[in-house]
Formats: structure tokens, C-alpha cells, sequence
């Protein structure tokens, strides 16, 4: 079993309502190899750090069976960092500042000993270097999943169309599925979404939930209501290291094994925005992550009498 990540490994800057953090690591390949590492090892990370990142970071990730082989480290440069406000619904949120320094110009090597995974999880880059990934595979992965963002629909269409063609599953937020789509419903926005080339569509609704669409089936899971959302930051990739890693678990890439994935991933990442950061993702234990997605069971499950 193996799941190749390939995404940024960066610091944040996060203000919300409830609190203010100072540089902190994020980045979408490490939430979603906190994440993914639950369930299936190695992981296998494709990334660009700058001399700045701490060491301590990549070995305690390492600890948990993350393998480094493809991470660049710059030593003379400065990692990606994000800063940013998010309003009270903390649905929303403002970018203070982005500096993509070695995320600028990074050209992913994918290294001899990650060929061969089952599973592609291609966080939120540009296309095109998602795209060369995927070239560089000498045997396609049983599953790619991809996740992306208005911001390459902007700016990058071309390149995210032919990204879309070599994948099996998307990832996006429903905002992004309409505008991808140019459909306000997001059943119709599927079946366009669909006929650009993913097999499954993942639309993730947040605090609302998220929806699976493939073909004519439609399923829908909820989001866990929690008395407290402390920083939303990364939920969405911590979301898509559950899905992932749970799939590589179990190898059962059905619309049924999909649904059980979705499931744990909103699972995980009803865990992430209980604090800053990573912070919450370190201390999972596996009867913590049992009882949540037990917690999603009941949420859901209902004896009715038909009248």
C-alpha cells in the first residue's frame, strides 16, 4: 500500500475570531499526510521546502511512515507562507499576505521508489505541475484524485482541462464546482464537472457537509456540529488525506467504498479545526478517530415509519 502526496509544505499566519497564531507549519501535503498516515503507510511526499523549515517537523512526520525522498529542501530559500483573517462565520476569510518563494518555480521529481503507488493525491498547485507528475508515473495509479481552486480557473483553465482528463476523482468547494460547471445547481454542475473527465465528483460543503456524485448516484454526508471552530485552515486537505488513505486501506474504489471514505475523511477533519494548525492532527489516537466516525453513524441513522 502507498498513496504518493504532492502539494506544498509551507508556514501560515492565522487570525479568527477566537484567536491569533504566529508562523505555524501548514501546507496541503502536510495536513494531508497527518491525515492519510491514520490509515495507510507509507506516504509518499512530493514537495519544496526552504532551509526555514524545521527539521523536527520532517522527522516526526517521517515517524509516522511519511517518506521524504521526494522533498526538496533549498537551503539558501524561504518555504511558501500564507497569512490570512477569517471572518466570523469562518467560512470566509481575507488573504493578508502570500509569498510563494520556492513554491514559485518548483518542478516536482517524482523519485524511482515512489513508482508504483496506488494511489495519486494531487493537492492544490498549479496544473501544470500537476500535470507533470502525472507524466512522469511509469505506470498510472489505480486512483488519482485531484484538488483545485478558483484561483487556477482564473488563470490556468487550459491547463487544469487536460489535468482533468487523467483523473479519476476531483475535489472541490461548491463555489468552485459552479464556476467550473457554469451551473448554479450543483447536480447540474456535476454531470458537466463529470463529462470534463473525473469518474467522481467530491463537492465539500464545510460546516454543511460534502456530496459524492457518480454517474446518476448521489450521496451525502454530513458535517459533525461542534460547539467550537477554532481555524478551518486545512480542514479541506485534512478532509482529502482521510478520503485517500482510508481508499489506499481498503482498495475499494466503488461508489459504496467512496462513501465509506468520505465519511472518515469529514471525520478527520472535524478533528483539524479544533486547533491551530496541525496541533490536533499530532495527537490522534485511533479510538479517538472510532468514536468521531461513530458520532457520524448516529448523526445520521433513523427508524421512520412510512405514513
Amino acid at each position: 500500500m502507498s498513496v504518493i502526496v504532492v502539494g506544498s509544505m509551507a508556514f501560515d499566519a492565522i487570525e479568527t475570531p477566537f484567536g491569533k497564531s504566529n508562523k505555524i507549519v501548514g501546507g496541503a501535503a502536510t495536513y494531508i499526510a497527518w491525515s492519510a498516515s491514520n490509515f495507510t503507510r507509507p506516504v509518499q511526499q512530493i514537495s519544496v521546502v526552504g532551509g526555514d523549515f524545521p527539521q523536527e517537523e520532517l522527522d516526526m512526520l517521517e515517524a509516522r511512515g511519511v517518506q521524504m525522498e521526494g522533498v526538496q529542501i533549498k537551503k539558501d530559500r524561504k518555504s511558501f507562507f500564507w497569512s490570512g483573517r477569517y471572518h466570523m462565520d469562518m467560512n470566509t476569510r481575507d488573504t493578508l499576505e502570500t509569498q510563494l518563494n520556492v513554491l514559485g518555480d518548483f518542478e516536482p521529481i517524482v523519485p524511482d521508489s515512489y513508482q508504483g503507488a496506488d494511489i495519486l493525491m494531487l493537492g492544490n498547485l498549479s496544473p501544470a505541475v500537476q500535470l507533470s507528475v502525472i507524466e512522469q508515473l511509469k505506470k498510472r495509479p489505480k486512483l488519482i484524485v485531484l484538488d483545485t481552486m478558483n484561483f487556477w480557473m482564473d488563470t490556468a483553465m487550459t491547463e487544469l482541462e487536460k489535468v482533468l482528463q487523467e483523473v479519476d476523482v476531483l475535489l472541490v468547494n461548491d463555489s468552485e464546482a459552479r464556476q467550473l460547471s457554469a451551473q448554479y445547481s450543483l447536480v447540474r454542475a456535476a454531470r458537466e464537472i463529470m463529462k470534463m473527465g473525473p469518474k467522481f465528483l467530491v463537492i465539500k460543503k464545510g460546516e454543511h457537509g460534502a456530496l459524492l456524485f457518480h454517474g446518476d448516484h448521489v450521496f451525502f454526508a454530513p458535517a459533525l456540529p461542534l460547539d467550537e471552530v477554532f481555524d478551518p485552515t486545512g480542514a479541506g486537505d485534512t478532509f482529502a488525506g482521510g478520503f485517500v488513505g482510508y481508499l489506499d486501506s481498503t482498495k475499494d474504489f466503488s461508489f459504496e467504498g467512496m462513501k465509506s471514505a468520505i465519511v472518515i475523511g469529514s471525520a478527520i477533519a472535524s478533528f483539524c479545526v479544533e486547533k491551530f494548525g496541525t496541533t490536533r492532527l499530532k495527537e490522534l489516537t485511533k479510538s479517538n478517530i472510532d468514536e468521531r466516525v461513530q458520532q457520524f453513524v448516529e448523526l445520521v441513522n433513523f427508524d421512520i415509519a412510512l405514513v
